[in-house]
């Protein structure tokens, strides 16, 4: 189908349905651009439980549904791409985790918010790349077990060296493949340019960056600054929208190895499938969602 005519009959159905499309800044150009909203996984669940639409459509991978559900319980949460997984969310299991929680009784237990429902369930708080120093930094409790990425948690065990960060060896296989070499490199290639690191990248880049912040600090800085070019260090869905708000501005990707492959899953055919033929619709546990609501809402209050 052309196009322009499926994008007409996302609009159609998103009208009929009484639907909200919403968007993860990872997603594909066309994607992002008939979302209602292009966001990180939070803010668009947050976008989402303020929203009167009984359906929304999320555009992203499994664990982002969930939260919408976690937070909308009373609306159909629909993914378009049912096997779109987070291969950093399933680097922890619940039952793994309960293990590793019996050697440290006395940890305060945070979870970046790239866990399933599961685990958040299983969690204190949890927290996201923009706000895990501030919300380990209120915590009482020295010892930290932090859930599922050591290279976020080593970013944080950095900014706040008063804390025992206990880590999980997970890591987000789109930013960790990206070695300190290949950043020189592009360094050397753009020496004008400011380097724009996630903390999801290895310590030995994030080291080397002028900036390091979530995807959405990301964005925001190089609206704000007055540099005119940029390496960015994270995943390429982002340059879309850099380079949509940003016209005076270069950007450059800091690896091309910097695509997650399940991100970019969701087409326009697909969002038009989910809404014609109502899936694939997410489900969680009652008992379930209630921990985890309890997980996000604590990180929320803060």
């Amino acid at each position: 189908m052309d196009t322009r005519i499926l994008k007409e009959k996302i609009l159609e159905l998103k009208e009929k349905r009484n639907a909200v499309i919403v968007a993860h800044n990872y997603q594909i150009d066309d994607v992002q651009e008939i979302a209602d909203m292009v966001g990180d996984s939070l803010a668009l669940s947050r976008y989402c439980a303020s929203s009167t639409k009984d359906i929304i459509v999320f555009c992203g991978v499994h664990f982002m549904a969930e939260s919408a559900k976690i937070l909308s319980p009373e609306k159909t949460v629909l993914l378009p791409e049912i096997d779109a997984g987070c291969p950093l969310a399933n680097m922890v299991s619940v039952e793994a985790l309960r293990e590793e929680k019996k050697k440290y009784p006395e940890a305060a237990v945070v979870c970046y918010i790239n866990t399933s429902a599961d685990v958040k369930a299983e969690c204190d708080i949890c927290c996201t790349s923009s706000n895990a120093v501030k919300v380990i930094s209120s915590l009482k409790e020295k010892d930290i077990l932090f859930v599922p990425d050591q290279n976020l948690g080593s970013y944080i065990a950095k900014m706040v060296p008063d804390k025992n960060i206990i880590l999980w060896k997970g890591f987000c296989p789109t930013h960790h493949r990206v070695r300190a070499e290949e950043v020189r490199k592009i360094k050397e290639l753009h020496p004008d340019a400011l380097l724009l690191v996630h903390p999801e990248c290895r310590p030995e880049v994030v080291e080397l960056a002028d900036f390091v912040g979530s995807t959405k600090q990301i964005i925001d800085f190089a609206q704000q600054s007055p540099a005119k070019k940029f390496v960015i260090g994270t995943e390429m869905g982002v340059l879309h929208k850099l380079q949509k708000d940003n016209p005076g501005k270069t950007f450059y990707l800091m690896s091309p190895g910097m695509v997650c492959p399940n991100m970019k899953k969701t087409s326009l055919q697909s969002v038009y499938n989910a809404l014609n033929e109502m899936k694939y619709e997410i489900n969680i546990n009652e008992e379930i969602r209630l921990k985890a609501r309890a997980c996000l809402e604590r990180m929320l209050q803060i």
